[in-house]
């Protein structure tokens, strides 16, 4: 389901061959500063089996064409290891590798935007979240905190006169720290590295 959910989504960027000025002009003071938005990855609660539960809502400002703050409150769960690439790694989703029973995490991110040149943007996103590990019986048996960092290379296209707007990405995810896990998690999470190399992204947002 994952799998099919990049596809669409690298698809639809291919296909928007629109003529567009993705970069606000910093002397442009008609520009809207706010937004609002999430992310296509939503489409993963749509998954039969182990859907991750998640939601998250983006509320954006411009601080001038080129500079962008974002608030990202978000929560999901998860039974593998953050360190498996959830697309091109074939050991995500083998029961082996599976969690005795699952994490589920509350964050809050701030993500910082600078446009380069056009629509392209770096960005870096920096999100503390609290994290219940829950058992195979469903019982809470610990808790936990994180932080979750984000290096995203992207490319803003404005829709429908500067309505709407979607960010196809790329990014670097980097677990920079989290408190000891319980036993039966952190063996497994322990095999894998702290970073991921290569993972898509795809948001979107309305302006007002």
């Amino acid at each position: 389901m994952k799998k099919k959910i990049l596809i669409i989504g690298f698809v639809f960027i291919m296909t928007s061959t629109l003529q567009l000025q993705a970069q606000y002009a910093k002397i442009d003071s008609i520009y809207k500063r706010w937004f609002i938005g999430s992310t296509v990855f939503l489409l993963g609660n749509l998954a039969p089996t182990n859907p991750p539960n998640f939601a998250q809502l983006n509320v954006g400002y411009r601080i001038t064409g080129k500079d962008v703050i974002t608030l990202e409150p978000k929560t999901w769960k998860y039974a593998w290891p953050n360190g498996i690439h959830p697309f091109f790694n074939k050991s995500y989703g083998k029961p082996e590798e599976k969690f005795p029973g699952y994490i589920r995490e509350y964050g809050l991110s701030v993500a910082y935007q600078r446009f380069l040149c056009k629509g392209l943007y770096a960005e870096l996103n920096v999100m503390p979240s609290l994290q219940d590990f829950v058992n195979d019986q469903g019982k809470k048996i610990d808790t936990g905190f994180q932080i979750f960092n984000t290096y995203r290379v992207g490319y803003h296209i404005k829709l429908f006169k500067d309505r709407f707007f979607i960010q196809p990405s790329i990014a670097i995810t980097h677990r920079a720290y989290h408190t000891e896990m319980p036993d039966g998690f952190k063996q497994l999470d322990d095999k894998w590295s702290k970073f991921i190399f290569g993972e898509p992204g795809l948001h979107f947002g309305f302006n007002f």
